[in-house]
């Protein structure tokens, strides 16, 4: 057996998937950005590798994505990450015709055509409001976990109005309503709020069509997900392989290149 692998370059995390010539997933793994780019590339992919129980000598093709795409020194091609989630959410969902995506340092949301392709898409500029990071802002004023945000935030009552944009002043916005003794769950649902509106302000120009699927890191916030189904008005598709979708789909821009095209969906099995 022959294999093909993705591997996406995140601001903040990387992320490498590897599926096999049925485009059934054998291997992935995530690692945080703590060295150079072109290091956790390496890295991320050799973890990976051992998840597959697989050689580097067995893969035939490898596509870097993601904001440090040009960092995949040892792949053969480096596709905009725009692409790779487009064809990646299709893979997790075949219905899918709007993608979210939140990441550490940015927004996007795409318009996806029943083939995969991109329709259309729209990026935030690049102040980080309303992405991943908007989100650490509150993790270090809070002096909590980031898993632990957006269950906290879905038990507030009276959500405090975030009034800055920029994630430079996020955190001394919170520690003043928190002086002011606001509730740290009303303080959160503001920050949840004040990413929603933007990312939903972002999906409206490209059109929200059904299906929505929701792709990156933010995707494991209930919160978020929560409040991007109410602005939505309608079920959004979160996938648990969702932080995954970038890597998944530069394997199968991998699988083009190594086996040529095919129609059949990839298989998620492990």
């Amino acid at each position: 057996m022959k294999y093909v692998a993705g591997v996406d370059v995140g601001s903040t995390q990387t992320k490498a998937v590897i599926i096999d010539q049925n485009k059934t997933i054998v291997g992935r793994a995530l690692l945080d950005m703590k060295t150079s780019m072109v290091t956790i590339a390496q890295d991320t992919f050799n973890a990976a590798l051992a998840n597959a129980d697989i050689t580097e000598d067995q893969v035939l093709y490898i596509v870097g994505t993601g904001y440090g795409r040009y960092n995949v020194t040892f792949g053969q091609e480096q596709v905009t990450e725009i692409s790779c989630h487009a064809r990646g959410a299709i893979a997790l969902f075949p219905g899918t015709r709007t993608v979210i995506d939140i990441g550490g340092q940015d927004t996007k949301a795409i318009r996806v055509k029943a083939d995969g392709q991109v329709g259309d898409f729209t990026m935030n500029d690049k102040c980080a409001a309303g992405t991943g990071r908007f989100l650490g802002a509150a993790s270090e004023a809070l002096e909590m976990s980031l898993s632990d945000l957006g269950p906290l935030a879905l038990k507030s009552q009276n959500p405090v109005r975030i009034t800055t944009t920029c994630t430079v002043f996020a955190e001394s916005e919170i520690i003043s309503h928190l002086a002011k003794g606001m509730l740290p769950e009303d303080v959160l649902m503001g920050v949840h709020q004040a990413i929603t509106n933007r990312c939903v302000s972002l999906a409206r120009r490209v059109g929200i069509e059904s299906e929505v699927t929701f792709t990156g890191g933010v995707s494991r916030n209930v919160a978020v997900v929560k409040l991007l189904e109410k602005a939505a008005g309608m079920k959004i598709n979160v996938s648990p392989d969702a932080h995954f979708c970038g890597a998944l789909g530069a394997a199968l821009v991998a699988h083009d290149r190594a086996f040529g095209v095919q129609t059949q969906p990839a298989a998620m099995a492990t």
